[in-house]
């Protein structure tokens, strides 16, 4: 365990919460606990697959009805997560319920809420999914219970938000229940991390509510990282994507740069990488997807204009990875002008990916829904192939491609495209049989690298 020097705007402990906490914490070490889960997705299900494995009592919480079928079956709904895994951990369990009736938390010992935490149109933070959960299960709230936050969020959310909803239950957070917040820390589909080795850093309202967090996180996570508040644990979550934004936001911009003066940036990151001090390797790509990278610095931006404060490199980051699509939909214009003398619309082009990256079943975010829009826009004719997503799902942004079907891909089916488009590098995918019997290749993600490059464009 580690601990924060930085300052702290935490409640004062109260003398009412002392044995409570105590009760809860015997609880917690006997692994007795009930460990509520509300949101079974990317987040939620590995942790509750986490809680269960090291012996608690589990209930699982969410509204998606072939979820909770699934669960009750011991089966999967997310790729990377197999079905023994499911099985095997839902077996350690003393207990395992799963509801979709929020009023369940009531026979919870803790209540962690794992939801999504979205943009509006505007880029405006869109708390509504943890507005209407607080309000729901406020009435339920009981003595002693711990209530966890995940999800992403501004810092101050826990303290502003969350809190003073659950507090229309007439309990007081620190004196008669205990809220922390503890961000998530899930790679979906990383072979060398999982919830149970990366360290998960808590922020209790008080001393009570941190030391609870801290053991209860510790049961089955290698490393816990105290931090002072919850604003502190709140606010580590946005540093970690904004570096990763501004990062990747800066190797796209030398893509862009290097591409002009005939350069391979992908062999420029590869050497600069060889030196063992002050650089640390991020690779371009089309756009930035997933849940995290192209939201979580928005939270921030939002949150400094109550002080006044401008978010330079932030906005400017995401200025520059909101543009690549039009780069890569750019240099596919470019290619097939200048070797086919063909202009995009009439074009007949093949995505290769859907996922926001390679190896997982997740397309939020996806920068290849703003590829098809754009390519569409201009007249494509556009399909796409991706094992890992074979029907695209009902999504904010572009609902009309919902039930757009992945199609198969062979030697004829390839010859027949203009151009295929390589925007989700997955592993199951033969680059090489690609190269052969395409046209023309676009690859975002220097996945071509050991193939012919004759009929390759890197973009």
């Amino acid at each position: 365990m580690a601990n924060s020097g930085a300052q702290s705007k935490v409640t004062p402990l109260h003398a009412n919460a002392s044995a409570a906490a105590d009760t809860l914490q015997q609880k917690i070490a006997a692994r007795t606990a009930v460990v509520s889960v509300i949101g079974l997705g990317y987040v939620g299900l590995p942790l509750m697959l986490g809680f269960a494995g090291a012996g608690f009592p589990v209930l699982g919480l969410d509204l998606d009805q072939d979820k909770l079928k699934n669960i009750r079956a011991k089966k999967t709904y997310i790729k990377h997560i197999t079905d023994e895994m499911v099985e095997n951990a839902l077996a350690k369990s003393k207990k395992v319920e799963v509801d979709a009736d929020l009023a369940a938390v009531a026979r919870a010992d803790v209540i962690i809420i794992c939801l999504p935490t979205p943009l509006t149109k505007h880029r405006d933070p869109d708390l509504s999914y943890i507005e209407r959960t607080a309000e729901a299960i406020a009435p339920h709230i009981k003595r002693g219970q711990l209530v966890i936050l995940e999800s992403t969020t501004w810092p101050g959310t826990t303290r502003e938000v969350m809190i003073p909803i659950l507090e229309t239950s007439g309990l007081k957070s620190a004196q008669d229940f205990f809220t922390a917040f503890s961000p998530e820390r899930e790679d979906p589909g990383n072979p060398d991390f999982n919830t149970h080795t990366i360290p998960k850093v808590v922020g209790g309202d008080g001393a009570h509510a941190t030391q609870l967090a801290d053991a209860l996180y510790s049961s089955f996570i290698d490393k816990t990282v105290v931090v002072s508040s919850p604003d502190t644990a709140e606010a580590v979550k946005l540093t970690e994507n904004i570096f990763r934004s501004i990062n990747i936001a800066l190797v796209n911009e030398l893509k862009v740069i290097y591409d002009a003066m005939g350069i391979d940036v992908w062999e420029v990151i590869d050497a600069a990488a060889t030196k063992p001090f002050g650089f640390m390797p991020f690779y371009p790509g089309p756009g930035l997807g997933g849940h995290c990278i192209p939201i979580d610095p928005f939270y921030l931006t939002w949150k400094a204009r109550e002080f006044e404060l401008n978010t330079k490199f932030i906005e400017l980051a995401g200025e520059i990875i909101a543009n690549m699509p039009r780069y890569v939909v750019g240099k596919l214009a470019e290619g097939l002008s200048t070797r086919f003398q063909k202009s995009l619309a009439g074009s007949k082009i093949l995505l290769i990916g859907m996922a926001y990256k390679k190896n997982v079943d997740d397309m939020r975010e996806t920068p290849a829904l703003k590829i098809i829009e754009l390519l569409e826009k201009r007249g494509a004719v556009t399909e796409y192939h991706d094992t890992w997503i074979p029907q695209i799902p009902a999504t904010r942004e572009h609902p009309e491609y919902t039930g757009r079907a992945s199609v198969n891909i062979d030697a004829k089916s390839l010859a027949a495209y203009d151009a295929i488009v390589i925007v989700t590098d997955h592993s199951n995918v033969d680059y090489d049989f690609i190269s052969k019997h395409a046209k023309l290749v676009v690859d975002t993600r220097n996945a071509m690298s050991a193939c012919d490059p004759a009929n390759v464009i890197k973009a």
